[in-house]
C-alpha cells in the first residue's frame, strides 16, 4: 500500500471513529447528571437514575436549580427545526375566549371583567378577576405535588410557595423567561371516535388507552412512537390531544353547560393513566402535553395508590412536563384535516408573573 493511500485510509477511520463518538455521545446516559437537552436519545421510564433525594420515578434530571423541566428540550436548534413546519402561514389561536366556559369545573371562580372609565367619552381602562385555572391554562409545577411525599417538582415543597418564607421555587415565571415554542402534534381522538362508532362522550370517564391513541395516529398517519424507535414523535414536540370537549360545551345551552359543570360526580374523558400511557408520554419526552378538556386525564380516577398514580403527578412533579387544559383545538383540527399535515409550529407565552402558579395560555399554532 502507497503512503498516501495508508494515510487517506487512516484518515477515513479517524472519521469514521469521530462520527461514532459524536453519535454516541448524543445519547444520553441515565446516570450522567445533569442530562444535556441536546441529545437526541434519552433514557426510557423503566431507565431512569435512582436518586436519593426523590420519590421514585422521579425525572429531576436537569439540574439543582433547574425550574423548567420538559421545557429544556426546547432547545434554540429544535425550536429552529420546528419552524420548518411552517408551511401555508395560517394562524390559528388557542385559547378560549376568556370567560368560556361561563361555569368552571370543580367550583373555580368565574371569570370577571369590568370596564372602568378613566376620562368620560374619551378613555377608558379594564380589569379582570380571574382564577387561572378557570379556563385555557397552563398548569404550572406549582399546581400539583406527588402526593405519597407531599412533594413537587426538582424537590419543592409547599413552604416554598406559600406562608411565612415563601420563594420562586417553581414558578411560572421562569416558563414566561424561557418562551415555550416548538413543533406541535395533534391527535384527533374525537374524530377518530365518532367516525369508527365507538361509544364515547367528553363529558363520560372514558380513559383513552394508548392503543386507541395508536389506533387515532394511524388513521391520520402518523406513527406515534419515539423518533429513537423508528416514529415520528421528536424530543421536545407538544402533545395535543382533542377529546371534543370544547365542541360539546358549545352544543349545549347555558343551563346546561352550568348543569354539567356543577354535577357532583363531574365525568370528563381524558388519556388514561395506566402504564402503558405513562411509559409513552415518558419516553417520548414530549415538552408539554395539551388537551382540550378541563382534566387533561381522564376524571375521575380509576382508583388510588402506586397502581394508580395520576398524569398530574407524573407529569408535573416527577417529571416536569407542563400540562395544558380547556384548549381550543377546533380550528387547527379542521385546518390539520384538510392540509392531511397533524404538525405544526405552536408558541405559547405564559404570564411574567412571579410566584405564579399557572398561566392563561396566550397560545397560537402556525400552520
Amino acid at each position: 500500500m502507497s503512503p498516501s493511500n495508508s494515510t487517506a485510509r487512516l484518515t477515513a477511520i479517524s472519521k469514521h471513529l469521530e462520527s461514532k463518538e459524536s453519535k454516541m455521545s448524543q445519547v444520553q446516559s441515565p446516570q450522567q447528571l445533569p442530562w444535556d437537552p441536546n441529545s437526541l436519545r434519552f433514557p426510557s421510564h423503566d431507565e431512569l437514575p435512582i436518586l436519593s433525594d426523590a420519590p421514585q420515578g422521579a425525572a429531576w434530571v436537569w439540574g439543582k436549580e433547574d425550574q423548567l423541566g420538559r421545557l429544556n428540550l426546547l432547545t434554540p436548534e429544535r425550536v429552529k427545526v420546528a419552524a420548518a413546519e411552517i408551511k401555508t402561514g395560517d394562524m390559528v389561536r388557542l385559547d378560549l375566549p376568556l370567560n368560556v366556559p361561563m361555569t368552571p369545573a370543580f367550583g373555580r371562580e368565574v371569570f370577571q371583567h369590568k370596564i372602568k372609565t378613566n376620562i368620560p367619552d374619551m378613555g377608558y381602562d379594564d380589569t379582570y378577576t380571574m382564577n387561572t385555572q378557570s379556563g385555557t391554562q397552563w398548569d404550572g409545577f406549582r399546581h400539583f405535588c406527588h402526593v405519597p411525599t407531599k412533594t413537587f417538582y426538582n424537590g419543592a415543597k409547599s413552604s416554598d410557595f406559600v406562608g411565612e418564607n415563601p420563594n420562586l421555587r417553581c414558578s411560572i415565571h421562569y416558563w414566561a423567561d424561557h418562551g415555550i415554542a416548538g413543533r406541535g402534534v395533534l391527535l384527533d381522538y374525537y374524530h377518530y371516535a365518532h367516525t369508527h362508532n365507538k361509544p364515547y362522550h367528553p363529558y363520560k370517564a372514558h380513559a383513552i388507552s394508548l392503543a386507541e391513541l395508536q389506533a387515532c395516529a394511524t388513521t391520520q398517519g402518523l406513527d406515534i412512537r419515539p423518533e429513537s424507535q423508528g416514529g415520528d414523535i421528536r424530543p421536545g414536540d407538544v402533545l395535543f390531544v382533542r377529546s371534543g370537549f370544547v365542541q360539546e360545551y358549545y352544543k349545549l345551552n347555558p343551563d346546561e353547560r352550568h348543569a354539567a359543570a356543577t354535577r357532583k360526580s363531574p365525568e370528563f374523558a381524558g388519556l388514561s393513566r395506566e402504564k402503558p400511557v405513562q411509559d409513552w408520554l415518558h419516553d417520548c419526552y414530549f415538552a408539554a402535553g395539551v388537551g382540550d378538556s378541563p382534566t387533561f386525564e381522564v376524571w375521575p380516577p380509576p382508583g388510588f395508590g402506586p397502581d394508580h398514580i395520576s398524569l398530574h403527578q407524573s407529569m408535573l412533579s416527577l417529571w416536569g412536563c407542563p400540562i395544558g387544559e380547556m384548549w381550543d383545538l377546533e380550528k387547527l383540527a379542521v385546518k390539520c384535516r384538510a392540509l392531511g399535515k397533524w404538525t405544526f409550529f405552536m408558541t405559547s407565552a405564559p404570564a411574567n408573573m412571579p410566584g405564579g402558579v399557572g398561566s392563561h395560555a396566550n397560545a397560537t399554532a402556525i400552520l
